[in-house]
């Protein structure tokens, strides 16, 4: 990996790369082997001001922005989108040094993340209000507007990803923004804001500013003028960001959080497939997934059989520095992440959950953890409860459908759940059962521009992707026409 350039180091603001006010600095780390990459800029409530009063002007109502014919703004979008497909080299280079993903993964996700953005760019023109036969002699029409600047407060485990679902909508919409990456993955979101300024976007539109949450990420909640916060991460802080719009100006909330997702397993699938689906379903992205099917369940017939083949493909799971070609599990993102995964390991093994494989730390170099397979599991225990966000994979037992709905659902979250069986009845009872945003049938985690994602219950609410977030970035305006009556 090439050395980091110093314009990836610093905040981006009105267009230009800049040192926080503070000249505070903090360091990102490679996960791989827990050294400092870079030293990058902080981001300070004064440096927020700065951003919101950019991103303020650039939605003024005579702004170049604000006055940009919608199709324009998809030719910038589509601009933005090709320049980060020139680049996919580097920035998956980028994203595998600060997160520890594999990089033949980054490179996958990054095809797919230019595909959002297209997709977003197509849209701009085709939104639109409705004429409204009410009742009496008025004429009335809805229009779509944008909810104006726009703060964007984005997870370490999809960096590029993250930034690319939120940025998408917004610029759609028209909006301006300030993105917040998380602090343990800045510097892929700072080399966008490099793609974005040369795509043309103008000044103010876009404003990327690495720091610490309870630092910028709260300025940013509770400024005055930031109409609107999108947030991916931990429950714990959504309840933190709702309150701060409510100190603040009640401005608008979309929140996609946690999740502790079912995978149910019925007798009659094929079981080579179904060991795969679940494989994939928790140990993609080392278990760092807010949808991760964390929760398997697997009816009686064939649970022994399944535990066997499950054991085995973990246990041949290439884990490694994740530049190699044939790797399939990096590290954890950092030390904190890897001592939650070891503790609930602890626990659910006292608990009575049986490892099957796995459970411990790989060497004293980087946050590396062994693929991890626990059978027996209970619906109380530790493993089962808590949201892991690393490779743990849980199997539960099950034997009817109305049985495993009710303990599927027997959960605070409703992110997502995945189904695998050759009934399409009960493929589908469970489906419409099942108390979630997202659910699979015979694959898990299948997800597109075009399809809509988000949670129930403490998994948030709002939706990225798809036609539906953009509701979440535009308000409706009534414009109603008395007209006159002739006698």
């Amino acid at each position: 990996m090439t050395q980091v350039p110093d314009i990836s180091n610093k905040l981006y603001i009105n267009n230009a790369f800049v040192d926080s006010v503070s000249k505070k600095t903090f360091p990102t780390i490679n996960p791989a082997t827990g050294q400092i990459i870079a030293e990058v800029s902080e981001a300070q409530e004064e440096d927020v001001d700065l951003a919101v009063a950019a991103a303020k002007k650039a939605f003024a109502r005579r702004s170049p922005w604000r006055q940009m014919d919608a199709s324009e703004r998809g030719k910038l979008i589509t601009k933005f989108a090709d320049l980060i497909e020139r680049d996919a080299q580097y920035l998956s280079e980028l994203e595998t040094l600060n997160s520890g993903k594999p990089l033949e993964a980054v490179k996958a996700e990054l095809k797919a993340y230019v595909n959002v953005l297209k997709y977003y760019a197509g849209y701009c023109d085709k939104i639109y209000g409705n004429t409204i036969p009410v009742d009496g002699t008025g004429f009335c029409v809805t229009k779509k507007e944008p909810i104006g600047v726009v703060a964007q407060i984005i997870p370490w485990n999809y960096p590029i990803g993250m930034a690319v679902w939120k940025l998408g909508p917004a610029l759609c919409t028209g909006c301006t923004l300030i993105l917040k990456p998380a602090e343990q993955t800045p510097l892929t979101a700072l080399v966008l804001a490099a793609l974005s300024k040369e795509a043309g976007f103008p000044a103010g539109v876009i404003n990327i500013l690495p720091g610490y949450g309870p630092i910028a990420g709260e300025a940013l909640c509770l400024h005055n003028d930031v109409g609107k916060v999108a947030f991916t991460g931990s429950t714990d802080i959504g309840h933190k960001i709702l309150e701060y719009s409510a100190k603040s100006n009640l401005k608008r909330v979309s929140l996609e959080l946690g999740g502790k997702s079912p995978l149910v397993i019925f007798d009659d699938a094929d079981l080579d497939e179904a060991v795969n689906i679940a494989h994939t379903a928790i140990f993609e992205n080392h278990g760092q997934n807010c949808c991760a099917g964390s929760r398997t369940f697997v009816q009686a017939g064939i649970y022994e059989q399944f535990v066997k083949k499950a054991t085995e493909k973990a246990k041949n799971r290439k884990v490694g520095d994740p530049f190699e070609s044939n790797v399939l599990q990096g590290p954890q993102i950092d030390q904190p992440s890897l001592d939650k995964i070891l503790r609930i390991v602890e626990e659910s093994k006292k608990q009575g959950a049986k490892l099957e494989t796995g459970g411990s730390r790989i060497g004293d170099k980087g946050f590396f953890v062994e693929p991890t397979v626990f059978s027996n599991v209970t619906d109380d225990m530790s493993c089962a409860v808590n949201e892991i966000f690393g490779p743990v994979q849980t199997i539960l037992k099950f034997n009817t459908l109305d049985e495993v709905i009710e303990r599927a659902n027997n959960t605070t979250y409703g992110l997502a759940g995945g189904v695998v069986t050759k009934n399409i009845n009960n493929a589908l009872v469970f489906a419409n059962a099942l108390q979630a945003g997202s659910v699979w049938i015979n694959c898990y985690d299948y997800i597109t521009p075009q399809t809509p994602f988000g949670g129930y219950k403490k998994s948030g609410f709002g939706k990225d992707l798809g036609a539906d977030s953009l509701d979440d970035y535009l308000a409706t305006k009534t414009i109603n026409v008395l007209l006159p009556v002739k006698n």
